[in-house]
């Protein structure tokens, strides 16, 4: 049984005072929600103040993206999953669609990346997806693959029990445009079977997988219909905390 994720990414958004407004209001409203992990990815700059005031809640921390090396090193601006992990952080962010589109990220740098995180005792959640022009080109499925084999490449399969897959379209984040449940399925289905391929049919089987591309209060119990949609990764709509505990209570 592979029990649900609702993670929500507040990108490049919140000043000091609001997020420990929005965190506090959180912390309140979904205190009752065992039935989903709930992952919550501030900015850098205040993930030790948050993960100090959810210490003893349900609520995880993720930070936004890691460095490629893991531990402490002469690499200026970057900053370590191992001083992640030494503020608080369970989870990272790797590979976002953002920071492949606009910061250059590789599959070959989310490989790296992952592979930090993992050494460090952190769960990555390693992000996937195609452009638009790539699934209208029906190179959708490609490309997908192309960014799992080479992002999980070298990943054994204890490894993977620390991996959770997040598939993105490009052309749903952010747009207001949402993959009709049946598209999400086909693509996580396809996700699946390529774990399937790669590490075997039990990892795949317990692979979680979420769905991130404008996910609402109005959209996200008809996705955690369908079989193979393991949860969410929220952008917008996890900045506002009564909107983000309509989606993790979506029971």
């Amino acid at each position: 049984m592979r029990k649900p994720v609702i993670a929500g990414n507040w990108k490049m958004y919140k000043l000091h005072g609001e997020a420990v407004e929005t965190v506090l209001a959180l912390k309140t409203l979904v205190r009752n929600a065992s039935h989903c992990e709930v992952v919550i990815a501030p900015v850098f700059v205040h993930l030790k103040t948050v993960a100090d005031r959810l210490e003893g809640s349900n609520i995880r921390i993720a930070a936004q993206n890691c460095a490629p090396e893991a531990k402490q090193s002469a690499n200026t601006g970057e900053v370590s999953a191992e001083m992640l992990k030494d503020i608080g952080c369970s989870h990272v962010i790797i590979g976002h669609s953002e920071r492949r589109q606009f910061y250059g990220e590789t599959d070959e740098s989310v490989n790296k990346k992952t592979k930090a995180a993992l050494q460090s005792g952190l769960t990555a959640i390693v992000c996937v997806g195609e452009t638009l022009e790539e699934r209208e080109s029906e190179k959708l499925f490609e490309v997908v693959e192309r960014q799992l084999r080479r992002g999980l490449e070298g990943l054994t399969t204890s490894d993977m029990e620390r991996i959770i897959i997040a598939y993105e379209p490009v052309w749903a984040i952010g747009t207001g445009k949402t993959a009709s449940p049946e598209q999400a399925q086909e693509m996580h289905g396809f996700i699946r079977q390529i774990s399937a391929e790669t590490h075997g049919e039990d990892v795949a089987s317990k692979l979680r997988i979420l769905y991130g591309g404008s996910v609402k209060p109005e959209n996200i119990a008809v996705l955690m219909n369908e079989k193979d949609i393991d949860g969410a990764l929220v952008g917008g709509a996890s900045l506002d905390a009564e909107s983000f505990a309509k989606i993790v209570n979506y029971k």
